[in-house]
């Protein structure tokens, strides 16, 4: 499978998991404009299978439904900035948009979120001044930390009085 057929069929996967909840969605209307849209873009040419998956190898690591949204957010937004280059007489591409827009509509905006973890990768820890805000946020992080754990353990504990599995 070539890296461009990946990446169409992330944005089916896109399509198909948002499908549930825009129950506007004609999955099969979108496959059929997806297949034009990877003759489009010759999808079948040799080196687009060159370095692998754009897309599907990054969801793997994002496993709960939020999370999932949130990189979804992100994924979606780059198909409407590739989408947004094609020609918009082509009623099979038009389309696409239009669906993209709906689903990037019910979807969190992950971009805040993506912006702040990479504002954390940029935390320069050796600095002293850094480490000593760090030390002085130590026990909320560590309370907050606290709190979500004990928010998923009270979860799981409710789910497995309810499930009698």
């Amino acid at each position: 499978m070539t890296c461009q057929t990946y990446s169409l069929l992330i944005l089916s996967v896109i399509m198909i998991y948002f499908g549930h909840f825009g129950n506007s969605l004609n999955l099969l209307q979108l496959q059929g404009d997806i297949d034009r849209l990877k003759a489009d873009f010759n999808s079948s040419h040799s080196d687009v299978a060159d370095g692998g998956p754009i897309f599907m190898d990054k969801l793997i690591n994002w496993t709960e439904r939020n999370e999932k949204r949130i990189i979804l957010s992100q994924i979606v937004s780059m198909y409407l900035e590739m989408l947004e280059k094609t020609d918009k007489n082509k009623a099979h591409a038009r389309h696409i948009v239009e669906e993209l827009y709906t689903l990037k509509a019910n979807l969190p905006d992950g971009l805040q979120k993506v912006k702040d973890l990479m504002d954390l990768s940029k935390i320069q820890m050796s600095d002293l001044r850094i480490q000593r805000k760090a030390v002085n946020e130590l026990f909320s992080v560590l309370q907050k930390l606290v709190e979500t754990s004990t928010s998923l353990k009270r979860k799981r504990s409710q789910f497995q009085r309810r499930c009698k599995c």
